[in-house]
């Protein structure tokens, strides 16, 4: 139905009305008016209401996880399995036999559909129960339908339901128990209705329920996946088989099940609105990207919605990936974040923001869009609120840089079809721009495609839209294997966690400790002795060994044995990694020896190191604590790392420190050491921690019992390392460096306690040993240093005078060797070696040249400085220039000849080689294509 022509003054009300009555479905004037009003179908109440008949049936509700998932295979949360999946694989013993979660995901593999289609979305909650071996197919489907049908009160005759082709059982559950008409129970093949973690591991068949918007279509050749009709809200997979490597399917010895509902698929059901975007989820974003950009969105055509969708989905995605730590830059989820970041400014541009969209046109208008997001987000993640000033300096930073990017990339588009047009004219060919080229304007500087064609289209230039597509596949594929799979595997081999049990960590309380050897594994596979010269890893019942966590790095230290008539066996063990679950793995080496499964062992714990690393590891407290003192309680950990010998902290800033910063932070931390505060370490519940206002560690995963280390009255922070009992005992501390290591994340270096001393004294011998070379004293070094600079700085200019007058000289002798091309119009050429000038001396050189012989005149300049080098000068004047040659230009390809590149002003351009041998040759074929190309311009 196409809507009726108004007049200008009509009721928008009324148009409202009639604009919901002509989408999908009817709705009331009341709840077009104001959707708010029923807070019984308001997304916060679908999400609390899908948890609340949850608990009310055994499921222990459980926070959302990070989007910065605990997982190497994927970038990003993108389901809300993904935090079970050690429980799933049985690697890690279940906490609770049932859940229920509202998962924050993210997913870009799809993001050229965001805001095109009514559901596809980057950032989205995906609601979910789930059992570990509990409950199964029946009540699973059961609980499904009477939450859709009771609990959210959907017309059962406006359901549908999928199974997989060859599950009868999840049928006859819908059908017999249920009551779902077998026609509208479909059964769909693996491709849809058969999920899998990959090639092996967990799988099984899913159900699905679908919405039918249209149910006066029928039942007759019903298509579930047209999204006219259909939209697909609530899943359901049975996992039940592990798929092994030659395929077949075997039996899981625990069965579970894992759901997802969308929430936003069910808000749009509920709110009886056309698409996800104008649930009260995303409007109130999308109303205040609309006010920016003076435009109503119910008034707008298809292209300007879709625009202001997009802004609607990426700044949800773009706030909460910021506010859990991903910081934007061009690796891993920083790129992702900077992609989204980057989309939604160009199409705020598409839109006709300026600046902030409040008239001040140097301002950013992604931060105002965000207060909204974050005004939204008190239901979602409470901690978004907090974290309110970083995410808006970094998104206006973010914003301002690409801006700048833009304007680059406009610059470069001019300079790509100004070459290709010329090229076109010298060939006699049609002008068209690479797809490559299209691609990086695209990908690297923000240009759509569609802006870069039409720009095209005006200079007469067309596009390779096919190599454009091309590459975009190529970043597709890249994309998607990167954001869109959940691996999960179960190895063929015998599983440890199956027949070893958790370590009981003793590291504690003692540094050493009898216990027995429960494992043994070389290569990772399972032995039951290992001899001497062997590498091996051990595990142990219990264990005073630290293991890799929380930034810190594991003990050092020996496992022997000596038993009876049994030799001695010694192992040296020189690192500790957790695997899944809590089994400690003591990596090392025997020495002495033979070592078997079920020896009793002593486990001895190196002290000194492990004093080094606790040293380190409260001083990376006192820190942190530090720089939220000295540059804002909104930065935050962003990595670290506990060493023997040094402590690294990273952390989000978006500019140096000042060495009076620095100076403020080393004061503050010495301060607290000579303070001699004694550590107070408790163990209480995760909640009643962040409560009393602890700092959770970066990319750490928290039961629902923590470990609390607090330095009284500066520092509290969830930790499982291992720490000192007095501030003293750390004894100092020294700042090393200090830099950035990607946008928006500098990282400091520093030693205390033993490797403080160790600094200091290393730095004290290099101190007398310059006092003894300069003979002056340790005050007087500066000064002396200083002027030994000043006076080798008057040396080297005379040097370099010396060899550009040199330089000069050998000019005036060759200028004569200058020689006229062209025919209408006469053009002195000059192309020469220069034997071992340098750089800057040969560009003396050129300068002389250029002005002896007079516009117009072209030089070009060669020498070899030294052993492997190379440089190369163009110098074109005025009138050379005026014919299409450009210096930077010409020059880059004769460099290449000689193993190098470069590149400059259309007038002037130096550049170099690796190769010297080639460069008679490289000057040849300069001399050739110079006077070619004059002779063809001047005809």
């Amino acid at each position: 139905m196409q809507p009726h022509h108004f007049s200008c003054l009509y009721n928008f009300k009324a148009y409202l009305v009639y604009h919901f009555l002509a989408s999908v479905q009817p709705v009331t004037k009341e709840v077009v008016d104001d959707k708010s009003k029923d807070l019984t179908t308001s997304g916060d109440s679908i999400r609390r209401r899908f948890l609340e008949f949850y608990a009310s049936r055994g499921h222990k509700i459980l926070p959302s996880a990070s989007l910065v998932p605990d997982d190497p295979t994927v970038l990003l949360t993108i389901a809300g399995m993904l935090q079970f999946k050690p429980v799933f694989l049985g690697k890690v013993p279940r906490q609770v036999a049932r859940a229920t979660t509202a998962q924050r995901c993210i997913r870009t593999n799809d993001v050229e559909n965001v805001g095109r289609t009514a559901r596809h979305h980057t950032f989205f909650e995906m609601l979910g129960n789930f059992s570990f071996g509990d409950y199964f197919k029946k009540e699973a489907i059961r609980w499904a339908w009477e939450l859709t049908t009771i609990e959210f009160g959907l017309p059962a005759d406006r359901l549908w339901v999928s199974v997989y082709e060859d599950d009868d059982e999840a049928f006859a559950i819908w059908h017999h128990q249920v009551g779902v008409p077998v026609e509208r129970i479909q059964r769909m093949g693996e491709d849809d209705n058969f999920w899998s973690s990959g090639p092996t591991g967990p799988c099984g068949p899913c159900s699905e329920i679908y919405y039918d918007f249209h149910p006066e279509r029928g039942c007759t050749d019903t298509d579930l996946g047209d999204d006219t009709r259909f939209i697909e809200f609530y899943n359901l997979v049975f996992m039940q088989y592990n798929k092994k490597d030659d395929g077949s399917l075997e039996p899981l010895k625990q069965k579970n099940i894992d759901t997802g509902l969308g929430l936003e698929r069910m808000a749009r059901i509920l709110q009886k609105v056309p698409n996800n975007y104008e649930t009260d989820l995303i409007y109130p974003i999308i109303e205040k990207a609309s006010k920016l950009a003076n435009v109503s969105y119910f008034l707008a055509n298809d292209q300007t919605k879709t625009q202001l969708k997009i802004i609607g989905d990426h700044l949800r995605a773009i706030v909460y990936l910021i506010s859990d730590g991903v910081v934007p830059s061009n690796i891993g989820r920083g790129y992702v974040v900077r992609r989204l970041i980057r989309r939604a400014v160009r199409t705020g541009r598409l839109l006709g923001i300026k600046g902030d969209g409040r008239g001040n046109p140097e301002g950013a208008f992604l931060p105002e869009i965000a207060e909204k997001v974050i005004e939204l987000s008190s239901q979602i993640h409470s901690d978004v609120k907090s974290r309110e000033s970083r995410i808006i300096e970094e998104l206006k930073r973010e914003e301002l840089r690409f801006v700048q990017t833009l304007e680059r990339g406009e610059k470069l588009l001019e300079q790509m079809l100004a070459d290709v047009v010329l090229k076109a004219r010298e060939n006699r060919i049609l002008p068209c721009l690479a797809g490559r080229d299209a691609f990086l304007l695209y990908d690297t500087y923000g240009f759509p495609v569609e802006i870069t064609m039409e720009v095209a289209e005006e200079r007469g230039v067309k596009i390779d839209m096919n190599g454009f597509e091309v590459e975009m596949e190529h970043q597709k594929r890249q994309s998607q294997a990167a954001h869109n799979t959940v691996k999960l595997s179960v190895e063929n081999d015998e599983e440890i966690t199956d027949i070893i049990s958790d370590t009981e960590f003793l590291g504690y309380e003692t540094l050493a400790a009898r216990a027995v050897v429960e494992g043994l594994l070389v290569n990772g596979k399972s032995v039951l002795q290992v001899s001497e010269g062997s590498d091996v890893e051990v595990l142990l019942n219990r264990t005073p060994f630290y293991a890799e966590s929380g930034g810190q790095i594991g003990d050092n230290g020996l496992i022997c044995t000596e038993s009876g008539k049994k030799q001695k066996s010694v192992v040296e063990i020189k690192d500790v990694q957790k695997s899944p679950g809590n089994i400690f793995v003591h990596k090392g080496t025997i020495k002495e020896g033979v070592i078997e499964v079920g020896t009793e062992v002593n486990a001895a714990v190196d002290a000194k190191l492990r004093q080094r690393a606790k040293v380190h590891h409260t001083a990376t407290h006192l820190l942190q604590a530090a720089l939220k003192k000295v540059i804002g309680k909104e930065t935050s950990q962003a990595g670290s790392l506990v060493a023997f010998d040094r402590l690294r902290f990273d952390f989000n800033f978006h500019r140096p420190l000042m060495e009076k910063e620095l100076m403020e932070i080393e004061g503050l931390i010495n301060g607290w050491i000579g303070d001699a505060t004694l550590l107070q370490t408790k163990v209480m519940p995760l909640t009643e921690a962040k409560e009393a206002g602890a700092i959770a560690m970066f990319g750490e995963k928290y039961g629902e019992q923590v470990r609390v280390v607090e330095v009284p009255g500066v520092s509290m922070e969830l930790c499982g390392g291992t720490h000192v009992s007095s501030t003293s005992e750390i004894r100092g501390f020294r700042i090393i460096t200090e830099q950035g290591i990607a946008s928006g994340i500098r990282r400091i270096e520093a030693v205390a306690g033993d490797a403080f001393i160790e600094y200091v004294n290393a730095r004290d011998n290099h101190m007398r040993h310059l006092c003894s070379t300069l003979k002056v004293k340790a005050e007087e070094v500066t000064t002396r240093v200083e002027t030994l600079l000043d006076e080798l700085r008057v040396v080297r200019n005379e040097v370099s005078a010396a060899h550009a007058k040199a330089a000069v000289y050998k000019a005036s002798m060759i200028a004569s060797n200058a020689f006229p091309v062209g025919s209408s119009k006469k053009i002195r050429v000059l192309v020469e070696c220069m034997d071992d000038t340098d750089a800057d001396s040969l560009k003396s050189a050129a300068e002389y040249l250029i002005a002896a012989l007079q516009d117009p005149a072209a030089v070009i300049l060669g020498s070899s400085p030294g052993e492997g080098k190379v440089s190369l000068l163009a110098a074109f004047t005025p009138g050379v220039v005026d014919l299409g040659l450009q210096a930077g230009k010409f020059i880059g390809p004769i460099a290449k000849l000689c193993g190098g590149g470069g590149g400059g002003r259309p007038n002037f351009a130096q550049a170099g080689g690796r190769k010297p041998e080639n460069l008679s040759n490289a000057l040849a074929k300069a001399r050739e294509d110079l006077v070619s190309i004059i002779s063809e311009k001047t005809r």
